[in-house]
């Protein structure tokens, strides 16, 4: 079906809206225009492409939140958004379930290049499953931050202990942690875990 004329001259006037939006284009504005829920998806993909202004991580990470932002443009933004703003992505209630595991696995896959400290931070505050992948690393500090994290859930340390190469510190962590080590299922796993590795041992003798 044709579009009658005033729905073109709306289109036209749109246009012309978002050119000159463009033209004059401030962090500050794009801020204040991200604030409005029902904000045009045209007028999001030009502030998406103005280079300079993407440059500022506020304004990354306010697009990312926005509930209008196309699903194209989020995914190419966590690529650029640092270590701890990708874990305030993580963790953001409004954020799709899609793009909420797209941050944890790019924070997953960086894990390895952070520092002590950052992996201490991360291990306190991220997410459950970042800090479930944080309870193999071989430093007893991080470990024990992990197991401290409020958002470690039981299914994730049992899924941590039942590995095929389980983290003998880890194991050891647990063993001694005044909350995990009580929980009957955690106690089953690890008797597992203990068990295996005696198994393994005789079978070299």
């Amino acid at each position: 079906m044709n579009k009658d004329l005033s729905e073109l001259e709306t289109e036209s006037s749109e246009l012309s809206y978002a050119d000159d939006l463009e033209a004059s284009l401030t962090e500050d504005l794009a801020l204040a225009l991200l604030k409005q829920p029902n904000l045009r998806p045209e007028i999001i993909a030009r502030i998406s492409k103005n280079r300079p202004l993407m440059k500022s991580r506020k304004l990354k990470l306010a697009l990312i939140a926005h509930p209008k932002t196309p699903r194209h443009l989020l995914l190419p933004l966590l690529r650029h958004l640092f270590t701890f703003d990708l874990m305030r992505v993580a963790l953001m209630p409004t954020i799709a379930p899609d793009i909420k595991i797209a941050a944890e696995e790019s924070l997953i896959n960086r894990l390895e290049k952070l520092s002590l400290g950052e992996k201490l931070s991360l291990a306190r505050r991220a997410s459950g499953r970042v800090a479930a992948a944080l309870l193999n690393e071989s430093d007893p500090r991080v470990i024990d931050a992990a197991l401290q994290n409020p958002r470690l859930t039981e299914t994730a340390i049992i899924k941590e202990v039942t590995r095929r190469k389980t983290n003998q510190i880890l194991v050891e962590a647990i063993s001694n942690h005044p909350k995990w080590m009580l929980r009957p299922e955690i106690v089953v796993a690890l008797q597992g875990e203990r068990i295996g590795k005696d198994q393994a041992e005789n079978s070299q003798l």
